[in-house]
């Protein structure tokens, strides 16, 4: 099945794969010698040239650093920060822009919670809950949080769909439990997990919740406030924006309560040698000179999704991965890891007898670039019985065309590398 308007429902209709990829410049590009075909999504997104724009339009032409200079760059600078401030809100239906941090990604959001909520309020014999399928930087932080507050890491299994087994995840909520730390969807699976009903279940033993939405911010719309998670983090680099930059939400009432993560500029409101007192939230998280440049590119990314018809989004991805899993479903000794009833855009498979590094070098030799290993999820290969996987994500500037092509290389790989 090939790209035939006459096939696509109408959401698809509406969404113009073709003029949506000339926003990206790298798309069209050889990579020996090849159309590239990029299937790396979850670990990053390509980025519009909205977004190049911007960061070189900084660094041409109001190039200074924020909230200290009285100078006219310095006023420009600061104001178009700020203003990535409130997209973030409006972007996530936060409640204040106060409640917005600016870290330097993902897994220093959940660093900075882990540190600073944790070792405030954890202690022997508490218990943090986090899943099976979670990504290293959903673990490591909690692990080293619980080593020294004496604390026990709990863990909710999966099951041979990748699925959290949600009467186990019941039965490990109990009065010990402090904190629960999940994965909206899971980078190596696939797995839109039910985080709001599990955020509902801890909720009744007052437990905070934070999710790690790095894998959903692209594919879906997040609403902190339906949700009522405590604290969600995210990547910019994974929504079309730039590296180096992403969001710590946190409910108000919690980050108030929490001390520094940091100590430096910004996060004062006077320093003397015999006391320093802390600005406000969310300033108070934030020491030194931030990542201007991409926290502003990244503001750009927001515009240009948010411009964009986020429904005929969802459902052209869905498309995408539908058509992905019944062309490569076929294929001799492939083998999917990771089928649950609720998924992304992502495939991720082993084929029997070959490695999935070899397969993965194969296809870089046809311009097509997919990623190959454990993927920062060990844990989920192990109980998977797997090493790695091939994964293959989609984003909404992926064509079916380029699905064709993968499975092209995937037969050829296969009738190569079994010789």
């Amino acid at each position: 099945m090939k790209e035939n308007p006459s096939v696509m429902d109408t959401s698809e209709a509406r969404f113009d794969v073709h003029q949506i990829r000339k926003d990206f410049p790298v798309l069209f590009q050889e990579v020996y010698g090849k159309p590239l075909v990029y299937f790396d999504n979850a670990a990053t997104t390509q980025k519009p040239k909205i977004v190049i724009d911007a960061l070189n339009n900084y660094y041409s032409s109001y190039n200074a650093n924020i909230h200290r200079g009285v100078h006219f760059l310095s006023q420009k600078a600061s104001q178009a920060y700020d203003d990535v401030r409130e997209k973030v809100r409006h972007f996530i239906h936060a409640g204040s822009e106060r409640e917005i941090v600016f870290v330097s990604g993902t897994t220093q959001g959940i660093n900075l919670v882990a540190s600073s909520y944790g070792r405030k309020n954890f202690g022997p014999g508490d218990e943090v809950l986090i899943s099976t399928m979670e990504h290293h930087s959903n673990i490591v932080p909690w692990q080293l949080i619980c080593e020294e507050r004496g604390a026990t890491l709990k863990v909710i299994p999966i099951n041979d769909e990748g699925e959290i087994i949600l009467e186990e995840y019941k039965k490990l909520l109990n009065e010990r439990t402090k904190f629960v730390s999940l994965v909206h969807t899971s980078n190596s699976l696939g797995t839109i997990n039910p985080v709001k009903e599990m955020i509902q279940l801890a909720h009744k033993y007052k437990v905070p919740v934070l999710i790690d939405a790095a894998q959903a911010v692209l594919h879906e719309e997040i609403n902190v406030q339906d949700l009522d998670c405590d604290f969600l983090c995210f990547s910019a680099h994974k929504m079309l924006g730039p590296t180096g930059t992403g969001v710590l939400y946190g409910k108000m009432t919690l980050l108030e309560r929490m001390p520094p993560y940091q100590g430096g500029g910004e996060m004062i409101s006077s320093v003397s040698f015999a006391k320093t007192t802390f600005n406000e939230v969310p300033y108070k998280f934030e020491a030194g000179t931030p990542n201007i440049a991409d926290v502003i590119a990244f503001g750009a990314a927001i515009d240009y999704l948010s411009a964009l018809d986020r429904n005929s989004i969802a459902a052209y991805e869905q498309k995408l991965l539908s058509y992905a899993i019944s062309e490569l479903k076929d294929i001799d000794g492939l083998r999917f890891i990771g089928t649950a009833k609720n998924k992304t855009s992502l495939v991720s498979f082993v084929i029997d007898g070959i490695n999935a590094l070899d397969v993965g070098m194969y296809l870089d030799t046809q311009g097509i670039a997919v990623r190959t290993g454990h993927h920062c999820t060990e844990p989920v290969m192990d109980r998977m019985k797997v090493s790695g996987t091939i994964r293959a994500s989609f984003a909404f500037y992926n064509t079916r065309t380029e699905i064709d092509k993968l499975k092209e290389g995937l037969v050829k790989a296969i009738r190569l590398l079994k010789k």
